[in-house]
Order: C-alpha cells, then sequence, then structure tokens
C-alpha cells in the first residue's frame, strides 16, 4: 500500500488537507495522517504541499510531440502516450480526422490492439480508452481544418463496425441522413454522439439532441454562433442537457467567457486540447489531416488563416480556468476530469480520486505544472 502526504486532496466536491490518499492499484480511501506515518509497511509518497488529484482524462487529442493519431503509426501512438503523461494526462481518446476511409479503418484496428496494450502495467504512456473519430460525417461549409474531399454522408453502419473502439464521433445534425444515423446509434450502441463542424441553425441542433446527440465538439468553434435572433449550434449546447468540448488556450475562446461557461455548465463542461503534432514542439510548419499548418505561439493555422486545433497541453487548460474564474479549483478538475471520464462512459474508474476506482493520479503544484504522475498505482513521471 502507498500513501500520498501533505498533499490538498482534490475531490469532486471539495478539497481535502492534513489527510493521507491511500492507493495500491485501485484508489483505497483517505485517512488521517497520523495512523499512515505511523505504520511502515506503507510507502509514504510527500507531496510537500501540492495537489493532489485526478489523472486528466483527454478525450480530444489529435497529436503531440510531432506524431498525428490519423498517421496510422503505433510507435507514433505510444510515443504520444509517454509525452502527455507529463501534463497529467493519465488516460485519453487518440483523435481522428476527416481523412479517407480505408485510413479510418486502418487507425481503429490497431488502436484496438494499442487499447490492450496500454492497460499493461509495465506500458510507460497514458492508458488508451478507445478513439475519438472528429468526422468524416461533418458540414464542408464548416469543415475548419478538415480536409473536405474526405467528407462523407453520415453512415451508421460504419460506426458500428467499430463500435468496440469508438467512444464518440462528430456529427453534422443537419445534413442529410444525420438524424437517422443518430437515432440508430443512440438505439444500438453505447457511442457518444457529438454535433460539431455543423451549420445547424437552433432547431436543427435541438433537433439533433432529441434524436440522440448528447455531446458538443470544441464548443464555439466550427459552429453557428449564438445571436440574438439566429441562436444557433452554441445556444442549443448551453440551453439543453449537451456536454460541451472547451479548448481553453485562450486564443480559440476567449477567456471573457471562462466564467459564464463554468456558471451555466458546471459538471458538463469537458476541458480538451485539440492538440496537433506540433504539441511540444517549437514553432513552425507542420501537418494536420494532410494539410500544411503552421504554428507561432499558442495559434496554429492553415496557410488562409483558418484555425487549426492547438499546442494546448491539458495542465495548462485547467491553469487557465483557474486564472481566469473565481470557480473552486475542485470544480475545474472536474472538468478535465471526471466530466470528460463520464462523457464518455469512464467514470466508473477515471475521473476523481474516490474509493475503488483506478489510481490515476497526479502531484501538480499551485499553477498547475505536473510533479509527478501515477497511472494504475505505478509512477510513470516525476519533474
Amino acid at each position: 500500500m502507498k500513501a500520498i502526504i501533505n498533499g490538498r486532496i482534490i475531490m469532486p466536491d471539495k478539497v481535502v488537507e492534513g489527510k493521507a490518499l491511500l492507493f495500491d492499484k485501485k484508489i483505497a480511501g483517505i485517512c488521517d495522517q497520523e495512523a499512515v506515518l505511523g505504520d511502515e509497511s506503507i510507502v509514504k509518497i510527500d507531496a510537500k504541499g501540492n495537489y493532489v488529484a485526478p489523472g486528466l482524462v483527454d478525450m480530444h487529442i489529435h497529436g503531440y510531440l510531432g506524431e498525428d493519431a490519423s498517421d496510422g503509426s503505433a510507435d507514433g501512438i505510444r510515443k504520444m502516450g509517454e509525452g502527455v503523461v507529463k501534463n497529467g494526462v493519465t488516460s485519453w481518446l487518440p483523435t481522428t480526422m476527416t481523412v479517407a476511409m480505408e485510413q479510418l479503418e486502418k487507425v481503429f484496428v490497431m488502436m484496438r490492439e494499442l487499447r490492450a496494450e496500454s492497460e499493461q502495467p509495465e506500458y510507460k504512456g497514458a492508458q488508451i480508452l478507445g478513439v475519438n473519430a472528429e468526422g468524416p460525417f461533418i458540414n464542408p461549409s464548416k469543415k475548419g481544418a478538415q480536409a473536405g474531399e474526405h467528407i462523407k454522408p453520415a453512415d451508421a453502419k460504419f460506426i458500428k463496425k467499430y463500435q468496440d473502439i469508438i467512444r464518440v464521433f462528430t456529427i453534422a445534425p443537419e445534413m442529410p441522413g444525420s438524424l437517422e444515423c443518430i437515432e440508430e446509434i443512440r438505439r444500438d450502441t453505447k457511442v457518444q454522439i457529438s454535433m460539431g463542424h455543423t451549420g445547424a441553425t437552433f432547431e436543427e441542433a435541438v433537433a439533433g439532441i432529441k434524436a440522440g446527440v448528447g455531446h458538443t465538439t470544441h464548443l464555439f468553434n466550427a459552429m453557428t454562433a449564438l445571436a440574438h435572433r439566429a441562436p444557433g449550434v452554441v445556444t442549443a449546447a448551453l440551453t439543453y442537457p449537451v456536454t460541451c468540448e472547451l479548448i481553453a488556450d485562450t486564443f480559440h475562446v476567449n477567456a471573457g467567457l471562462f466564467q459564464l461557461l463554468g456558471n451555466l455548465k458546471p459538471d458538463k463542461l469537458c476541458l480538451i486540447t485539440d492538440c496537433t503534432r506540433a504539441g511540444g514542439l517549437a514553432d513552425g510548419e507542420y501537418t494536420l489531416g494532410g494539410q500544411p499548418i503552421f504554428v507561432k505561439g499558442i495559434e496554429c493555422r492553415l496557410a488562409d488563416g483558418t484555425i487549426a486545433g492547438s499546442v494546448l497541453k491539458l495542465n495548462d487548460a485547467v491553469r487557465n480556468f483557474k486564472e481566469h474564474t473565481d470557480l473552486p479549483i475542485w470544480q475545474i478538475v472536474n472538468m478535465a476530469s471526471l466530466n470528460p471520464a463520464r462523457t464518455i462512459g469512464a467514470d466508473a474508474e477515471k475521473g476523481s480520486l474516490c474509493p475503488g476506482k483506478d489510481a490515476d493520479i497526479i502531484i501538480a503544484d499551485e499553477d498547475f505544472r505536473i510533479q509527478a504522475t501515477y497511472i494504475g498505482g505505478n509512477c510513470k513521471y516525476t519533474a
């Protein structure tokens, strides 16, 4: 048994101080620190006053350290998984772009094997929980950085073929055949349906939600905006009880909106990175979905200026939200752990430090710089 002492333990509804967090492969619980100090059979880990939080869950990340999920490279996925552990991510959904269907199938088959591999104790990276398929069933008018030539009509049969590995997919509800696809997927699978890259009106978005949409791909970006006579997808997402992704890099969405979103969607906002292969690397030219992108600071753009993903780290998203809101730290951490875990149906094992869950734990300082990362009770990173 191990115990983290001298930490501020972040639970789903509060921060606990002066206690110890007990764990092995699973979270055992919280106990008096004095009892732990006197037990020589327990391995003590000193948090040195830092936060002790659940491992972060990045449900939307395309690439990192020069690699991209859509490449279909197993070694590339392993490299990404090892890299994001240093950002406090303990589980994730490698996210594909709108690329050729044959390439998507190659990636999905590969991910089945890698998911099983990532569950082993000796695996060095973040655990793969499945895949996020961003497209190809989107609206060309809102494709953003997606490749228009690979956009396809909605195809429930394709999603169902890979329902064991796809945890969430993006669809534009206003496109022909989309509502029927949404209804079929909601009826026959447990795959989370997300509306995004969509030109839907408010009414069309609501129809999608009523048909089975339960999630929203990077809120505000690549969708119809909130306007007083044309409320758009944004208003539907904020009004109805669907979960919403947010790229909290302060570039994709102005930080002035963070407080409002936290107030409106306290348990349904999911912080994501939407990171590209440029993440963790220097400014310069890279690719995304086969298209060249240009990175400068926190901005990633296509040659025509279209925003194309990010270089955001998930722990930095937590820090950004902390700096720009008065929300309690436990609520913000939930947005990067429990909320996404619940959105993809993984909250029985992931997303919080409640007893019985996997011992996916991070230690982070006041600015949420990661000091240590544990997955399944095993230390995978120390600063």
